[in-house]
């Protein structure tokens, strides 16, 4: 099992737009077994490339502990292609430890992608599921769930999210490998 640092908020990449995955390599097959790997660790169900350094749009998802239909999946170039309602609800972030707030997703979306073995597939979500999906494509378009937060309650937050900024612009920002203690958790 290899584990990630999970880049917070402050680290560079975080805040640009992930390029394509071109061609699905064994590089990118390890990359997604590790994503998972430091998903499980840090006890999320979504994790986007970004987050671990790497600036391609691909992310795991696995919203199985909330909804025990959902099976895991990568998610390589993905894209919304329709999405329907609005739900809003409390979101954190694996890359905002014990940041969270309410948010305004889709209620359901339907995302075409290719499979980790380069297939395109379409997949219907709603639910956790949904809301996942589009916080991990957020990522990969450089936005953070804070920016979807209301003015009031990133004014609230402030302190905490200056120390945040502070430890993510020491972090290295490409890939790195971590310690076990070091993968963040929230």
């Amino acid at each position: 099992m290899a584990l990630l640092e999970i880049k917070v908020l402050g680290c560079p990449i975080l805040r640009k737009r992930a390029l394509p995955v071109g061609v699905i390599a064994e590089e990118a097959q390890r990359l997604i077994d590790d994503m998972f790997d430091t998903m499980y660790a840090a006890e999320g169900i979504g994790l986007a490339a970004p987050q671990v350094g790497v600036g391609q749009r691909l992310f795991v998802l696995d919203v199985g502990p909330r909804d025990a239909s959902a099976e895991p999946m990568a998610l390589i170039n993905p894209e919304v292609l329709w999405s329907a309602g609005e739900v809003v609800e409390e979101e954190g972030c694996l890359s905002l430890p014990e940041v969270v707030g309410e948010v305004a997703r889709a209620a359901h979306v339907r995302v075409g992608a290719l499979d980790r073995e380069g297939t395109p597939f379409e997949v219907e979500m709603s639910g956790i599921g949904a809301r996942a999906a589009q916080h991990e494509i957020d990522h990969l378009n450089g936005i953070l769930v804070i920016d979807r937060f209301s003015t009031i309650k990133r004014n609230l937050l402030r302190g905490q999210l200056r120390r945040l900024k502070r430890q993510g612009k020491r972090q290295a920002p490409g890939l790195t490998y971590a310690a076990d203690e070091a993968v963040n958790t929230q």
